[in-house]
């Protein structure tokens, strides 16, 4: 005899859908809440790293930890980029610029508003 609780038994995986979201409960190519959502806040404070692993030794700048997320934060990337005179990338909820810019984006970065925080090597 099972121990579980009714609550426990929900769809994970559908034969007509495939995969389900586990908040919307949608199919996952379907998914509502993914995009839309902002990332989790944590202690509300931007961090700012360099990292050279796995890039043949060049610098890049990571952004990590800010409340926006979608287009916004798409937006975010093309404005620090251009800025910085560089390239970039946005993977997840993380922005890559290229080289080591942690002092000038940490006073764009505070001229917007955010609370930011240099961190990592």
């Amino acid at each position: 005899m099972s121990t579980r609780k009714k609550s426990d038994n929900r769809l994970v995986y559908s034969t007509d859908g495939g995969r389900l979201c586990p908040q919307c409960l949608r199919p996952v190519f379907n998914c509502v809440c993914g995009d839309s959502k902002p990332n989790a806040t944590g202690d509300g404070i931007v961090r700012l790293h360099r990292e050279t692993k796995g890039r043949g030794g060049k610098a890049v700048t990571v952004i990590k930890g800010l409340p926006i997320a979608g287009d916004a934060l798409k937006a975010l990337a093309k404005q620090l980029k251009k800025k910085c005179g560089v390239g970039g990338a946005l993977k997840g909820h993380e922005i890559e610029i290229q080289g080591d810019q942690r002092e000038f984006l940490k006073g764009e970065l505070e001229s917007l508003g955010y609370s930011v925080k240099i961190s990592g090597g």
